[in-house]
């Protein structure tokens, strides 16, 4: 029986101004989502995709067994991919890593790298999207497409070489993720349909490898699952992406802030569901105030606008929560980023933030494999936002001085 859902019974955060617009379709979207029956039956994130390029998947596992909670299970073959996954557990997403085997592939999901001069550089480098669990694959798809969203069609799907019990839509024209539908009963396991089950011996060796250190390093019991997932777009796309994947999901509009220092504005969602971001991780989309055409007349920073048109709309950060608490007389998100940095991993900045204003964050570098960063974030008692306003400035400047993103245009 379907649950009766008010997505807009939410209270809202923030300071950022929306269109009328935005205001107007954010009620009628979401009363139409809720009065269909889709919100109660679209659930949590159950797994993310990414890809990366040939002969870097066994670095990256390597790199996100020791910055992450997650683990290596199983690798899937399949003609022209390697699909590597790593859980946790039950309770919050996996990570499906897809490495491309031939240099030479072509599809869809390289040519949206292509086109941007970093993006370029590493064609099939990239975030996919996610797949979300639903509880009844049929009827959620049919009432999508009514809404005039479009799927690729399972030959489609087995071309791609993508999961084929997962119903998987096509590209935003917006942040170039995709979104997929998993059909799963609560506490049944998560299967993917794609390839042959193997234990690849290389990978088991370097995540054991990792593990190992992290547990040495005694980070293990103090990195917690997936907090927040951010992506960055341009100005114009702000408030039509956020439409777009509350469409697609059960997350609702959280808010969004202001953040003139550097000329931007973060927008949170999160979903209706009243699960934790440990279980399904709110969706944060970044974007520039104003499109770059108009920065030499304005003379306005522009790190998020810049960041776009040189990798393209994407994922920026993957933020892992880091438990509350100390360690040698060191709160714990200091004490874990000094561990990985004498492992030699970089970070952009210092850790920001402090205990009086409710949690401390951090950036690291961008990963060589996924392009991809890592942010740790330690939340302070019961303190329960996703950033400070001078925390976000901070980090959103330090990662519009990392190296590539102020590259020039070709």
């Amino acid at each position: 029986m379907l649950k009766n859902i008010n997505s807009l019974g939410f209270t809202r955060h923030g300071d950022k101004q929306n269109s009328a617009f935005f205001e107007e379709y954010l009620i009628r979207l979401l009363e139409e989502r809720d009065q269909m029956g889709l919100t109660s039956l679209i659930h949590e994130i159950d797994a993310l995709m990414i890809t990366v390029d040939p002969g870097h998947s066994i670095q990256y596992i390597a790199e996100l067994a020791l910055m992450t909670p997650y683990h290596y299970l199983v690798t899937l073959e399949s003609e022209s991919h390697w699909t590597h996954i790593l859980r946790i557990d039950l309770n919050s997403p996996d990570i499906l890593l897809r490495e491309v085997k031939d240099p030479n592939l072509r599809g869809i999901f390289r040519s949206l790298n292509e086109v941007y001069p970093v993006g370029a550089k590493k064609p099939n480098s990239r975030y996919m999207g996610e797949i979300i669990r639903v509880s009844n694959l049929h009827t959620v798809v049919k009432l999508q497409q009514e809404r005039e969203f479009r799927f690729f069609s399972p030959d489609e799907v087995r071309k791609l070489e993508l999961p084929g019990n997962v119903a998987i839509g096509k590209p935003s024209p917006y942040t170039h993720n995709i979104v997929g539908y998993l059909e799963r009963q609560p506490g049944d396991l998560r299967v993917y349909s794609l390839g042959m089950s193997v234990i690849n011996s290389e990978v088991q060796a370097a995540y054991e490898t990792s593990k190992n250190l992290q547990t040495k390093l005694g980070i293990d019991e103090l990195l917690l699952p997936l907090d927040h997932l951010a992506t960055r777009i341009y100005s114009q796309n702000r408030e039509v992406a956020i439409l777009e994947y509350l469409s697609w999901t059960s997350y609702y509009f959280w808010g969004a802030y202001n953040i003139f220092d550097q000329n931007s504005s973060t927008n949170v969602t999160k979903s209706v569901h009243g699960i934790p971001e440990s279980k399904s991780p709110a969706k944060v989309f970044t974007a520039n105030n104003t499109p770059y055409f108009v920065n030499h007349l304005e003379k306005l920073p522009s790190p998020t606008e810049t960041f776009v048109r040189n990798y393209g709309p994407r994922l920026h950060h993957m933020a892992i929560a880091v438990k509350d608490g100390e360690r040698d007389g060191t709160e714990n998100i200091e004490y874990v980023v000094k561990s990985i940095a004498e492992q030699g991993k970089g970070f952009l900045l210092d850790v920001i933030g402090s205990k009086e204003e409710g949690l401390k964050q951090i950036f690291s570098n961008a990963s060589e494999h996924s392009s991809l960063i890592i942010e740790y974030v330690q939340r302070f008692g019961d303190f329960d936002g996703f950033f400070t306003k001078d925390n976000v400035a901070k980090l959103t400047e330090a990662a519009g001085v990392e190296e590539g993103v102020q590259q020039s245009f070709n």
